[in-house]
């Protein structure tokens, strides 16, 4: 994934939890005029449910991806065999064969303008990837996949291979980043919470920024595995809903040394950033030769008008985020900066190739370019401003189908998740 971009995100927020319940996380968030109030109902009142259907649309619900990269950092001793970490179609011998297959089996019959159309969306990408090509795109080993078809949720997939996913994410990356502290490898092992974030703020605004980054996504994730758990698995049928035991197994303030509390305000950081660029994004989606091409045109047109609607509303929210206060000062300290920021990015979108359980490893994936791609946004406000009034003209910007499907269904993941909030703290207070 190729990702122009550099990293920047809030400060953490001190503080704990409201005591009521430690995932009613309330008040006004460090270095910016926003507040978890006004997130929660801006969300759930009026954005969430747009988004939603928008989600359901065949031009965002298919994703093409390679899942079948090996792991650039060290060998995979096996993959998970549980049925649920399995993503269908998993094995394509190309990608036009891929296309076929999917169309004629994984579609639903009765269903054939969808069918017809995706024959058609290939032809149509060559054309944008002359702008921008994604590795993933161009490989013979991508795959489109039904991301209705394929949820999040838990799948089982736990243990030492998934915890070294998330190991190498915090320590390789975040400590080589870090290089010049002289906090030392070895004392990470046993440092605890209380003196890491001690540590943590000290380093720059940028780098602890890149921290929060990360730590908002995990936060996301473990909410979509414990709000999609598997509850029953019997014989004739399986069960998913919201675990509230595993919930508080990873954001209870207690169960974690007081970290849950802090990684949920996290959460709240990284969906102010998203939105932000989904505010930014607005004249490049504006722009009269962008369609969302399906093959079906008075349906193209639509979900192309509820795009804008929600990416207007986006604009509408009143207390963005101010990113230009980040990466400031000295050019050539804070580019380098940046680039040092931008690969510790790439790294960490290139472990997801070595997550064993291969649905695990799609939404990874995705949402790791989501949010690469709301960085991209972010850092090409210039290009974006200058976007051509003319299809005459060349635009300096482009983002391709992958990246624009990868963009709002990352988006939606973390939407998702503040409304799931919602859900647990209604849970926890039934059970008292």
């Amino acid at each position: 994934m190729k990702l122009g971009v550099c990293l920047f995100l809030l400060l953490l927020v001190s503080g704990s939890a409201d005591s009521r319940c430690f995932c009613q996380v309330t008040g006004d968030l460090d270095d910016c005029t926003c507040d978890v109030e006004t997130i929660d109902s801006f969300n759930n009142e009026l954005l969430f449910p747009k988004l939603q259907t928008l989600l359901e649309s065949d031009y965002f619900r298919f994703y093409k991806v390679n899942l079948n990269k090996p792991c650039p950092f060290w060998t995979v001793s096996s993959h998970c065999g549980l049925k649920d970490c399995a993503v269908k179609p998993c094995k394509p011998v190309s990608l036009h064969l891929l296309l076929e297959f999917y169309i004629l089996f994984l579609i639903p019959e009765g269903d054939l303008e969808t069918r017809e159309a995706l024959l058609n969306w290939s032809k149509h990408d060559d054309e944008a990837e002359r702008f921008c090509v994604l590795e993933d795109e161009g490989s013979p080993d991508s795959q489109y996949v039904d991301l209705l078809l394929n949820p999040e949720r838990f799948t089982g997939y736990k243990g030492p291979e998934a915890w070294r996913i998330w190991n190498s994410i915090y320590e390789e990356n975040f400590y080589t980043l870090f290089n010049r502290c002289p906090l030392t490898k070895a004392f990470t092992f046993i440092i605890t919470a209380k003196t890491f974030h001690r540590w943590l703020e000290g380093q720059c605004v940028e780098k602890r920024a890149f921290y929060r980054l990360i730590s908002g996504l995990h936060a996301s994730i473990n909410i979509h595995l414990s709000a999609r758990y598997l509850l029953d698995d019997s014989w004739f049928q399986k069960t998913w809903g919201h675990n509230v035991s595993e919930f508080r197994g990873r954001f209870d303030s207690e169960l974690t040394a007081g970290e849950g509390p802090k990684r949920l305000r996290n959460l709240y950081f990284l969906y102010l950033i998203e939105l932000r660029a989904l505010a930014k994004a607005l004249p490049f989606f504006q722009q009269p030769s962008f369609q969302l091409y399906t093959g079906r045109a008075e349906e193209d047109q639509r979900h192309k008008e509820l795009l804008l609607h929600i990416l207007q509303l986006a604009r509408s929210f009143p207390l963005h985020f101010d990113e230009t206060s980040l990466f400031t000062g000295d050019e050539k300290e804070a580019a380098k900066l940046k680039e040092d920021i931008r690969l510790a990015f790439l790294n960490i979108s290139r472990i997801m190739d070595c997550v064993g359980c291969f649905k695990c490893r799609l939404w990874g994936k995705l949402q790791t370019q989501g949010l690469g791609t709301s960085l991209k946004i972010l850092f090409s406000e210039r290009q974006i401003e200058a976007l051509p009034s003319s299809s005459d003209q060349r635009p300096r910007f482009q983002l391709s189908r992958q990246e624009i499907v990868s963009l709002l269904n990352a988006f939606g993941r973390i939407s998702t998740s503040i409304r799931e909030l919602k859900t647990f703290r209604s849970l926890l207070a039934e059970d008292g």
